[in-house]
């Protein structure tokens, strides 16, 4: 069994501390992943604002978000432009690479692409983000959709970049994107377990704890499917990160191979076709994008 192991960044504290104990964890263990990096200001402290939401403020207290995120977010962006991550911390951004991980655009500005941007500006963030990683020698070879915001407009806008695959949804198996009729030539690799942050401290999933939630992820993992995992360098790199070292060696234990996500494109010839839809899921706040499977026989590809 194969599982796709997608690591995000996604604030200066996690860019700082947790991928330094990420690429320990992974290199004790010869294990290779694909890092998404956010590059740009850290303006996390904005989504604060989103606590008159009720499906986010539960979210925040099901998680006990300070101890995952620390007290520092609060002023990222709050008071003004938050840090540049890629500026501050690119030494650790390089380090993926020279440790043999695939490396990808996750967002120039997380907090907004969160709040949904339109036209121009997804191209304008995804085109600074890939120049100042390309400017510091880690050339993005694909991208992941923060918060799983994504739909046909996101799809049409990355066909202009050079990315081999993107992961930008949830879902159950590698595919190709259709848009209006027409097969996308960048494969699909969606998320395909829970994140942390929706099972822990959730009744619905029979009470997940920290104690816990290594045996609920274990039960989930499936022979003959598709398996993809997204951690968080803010919460498997600092808060969980014991928790993880524990997970991986339990899992190698059971015979499972964690492999970067570009090798569960390359390891097959991808030709499920699908489309994306927004849907809401229990844990989360707001619409994520969502794989919705196609027949195969479709009109044509795009070059």
């Amino acid at each position: 069994m194969k599982i796709g192991l997608r690591i995000d960044a996604d604030t200066y504290r996690g860019t700082r501390d947790g991928l330094p104990e990420l690429y320990r964890i992974l290199r004790q263990r010869s294990i290779h992943a694909s890092f998404f990096f956010t590059v740009g200001p850290d303006n996390m402290g904005r989504h604060l604002l989103r606590l008159a939401r009720p499906k986010f403020a539960a979210k925040m207290l099901r998680t006990r978000a300070a101890r995952l995120y620390g007290w520092d977010i609060l002023r990222r962006g709050t008071l003004g432009p938050g840090p540049v991550i890629g500026r501050r911390l690119a030494d650790t951004l390089r380090q993926a690479s020279r440790e043999g991980h695939e490396t990808g655009v996750h967002a120039w500005d997380h907090y907004a692409w969160q709040r949904k941007l339109h036209g121009p500006a997804i191209e304008i963030q995804l085109q600074r983000a890939v120049e100042l990683l390309t400017d510091l020698g880690t050339e993005p070879t694909c991208s992941a959709a923060p918060g799983w915001r994504c739909d046909d407009q996101v799809l049409l806008i990355k066909q202009r970049f050079d990315f081999t695959y993107n992961s930008d949804c949830r879902g159950h198996s590698v595919f190709l994107p259709m848009v209006n009729g027409t097969v996308l030539r960048q494969p699909q690799v969606p998320v395909t377990l829970p994140t942390y942050d929706e099972v822990v401290g959730w009744g619905g999933h029979g009470g997940v704890t920290d104690d816990n939630y290594n045996d609920y992820m274990i039960g989930l993992l499936q022979e003959d499917s598709t398996n993809v995992l997204a951690i968080h360098a803010e919460v498997e790199g600092i808060h969980a990160s014991a928790m993880f070292e524990s997970f991986l060696d339990r899992a190698t234990a059971m015979g499972v191979e964690f492999v970067p996500l570009g090798e569960l494109v390359r390891a097959q010839a991808v030709t499920e076709v699908g489309t994306l839809v927004q849907r809401e899921l229990p844990t989360r706040d707001g619409p994520v994008a969502c794989q919705q499977a196609q027949p195969a026989e479709t009109p044509e590809t795009a070059s």
